[in-house]
């Protein structure tokens, strides 16, 4: 449950500051000034439920039921758009192996329960 909840990516930027694998990333309550641009997401959420983008050029976002526990601000990254569609890879770790692959594809920039997910496992 730890690297499931969004709860570990400010606690990661803490640890490790400036690295250059992670993004910006705070408690919602410790949130700086100049994080200008960012993402809420719920401390514990899925399929980018209660997900929201902060831009200069307005919000988007989705509802849902996510986010009594809280939320977290990270620092935007800019996502490919390819075909007009947002893909998004996640991988599997297991034992510090990777176990897997996944493809998810959306039509926004926030992926749901809707996108296109195409795993991949590794031997």
């Amino acid at each position: 449950m730890v690297l499931s909840n969004k709860g570990i990516l400010p606690i990661l930027w803490e640890m490790y500051p400036e690295h250059q694998y992670l993004l910006p990333a705070y408690f919602e309550e410790e949130q700086p000034a100049r994080l200008l641009e960012y993402c809420r997401k719920p401390i514990f959420g899925r399929e980018g439920r209660n997900v929201s983008l902060h831009r200069a050029s307005g919000t988007a976002g989705n509802d849902g039921q996510y986010g009594a526990e809280g939320f977290v601000r990270q620092a935007i990254a800019p996502i490919a758009q390819c075909d007009g569609r947002f893909p998004v890879l996640g991988s599997w770790v297991i034992d510090g192996e990777t176990g897997g692959l996944g493809i998810r594809e959306s039509e926004t920039p926030i992926s749901d329960n809707f996108s296109c997910f195409v795993p991949h496992m590794f031997a």
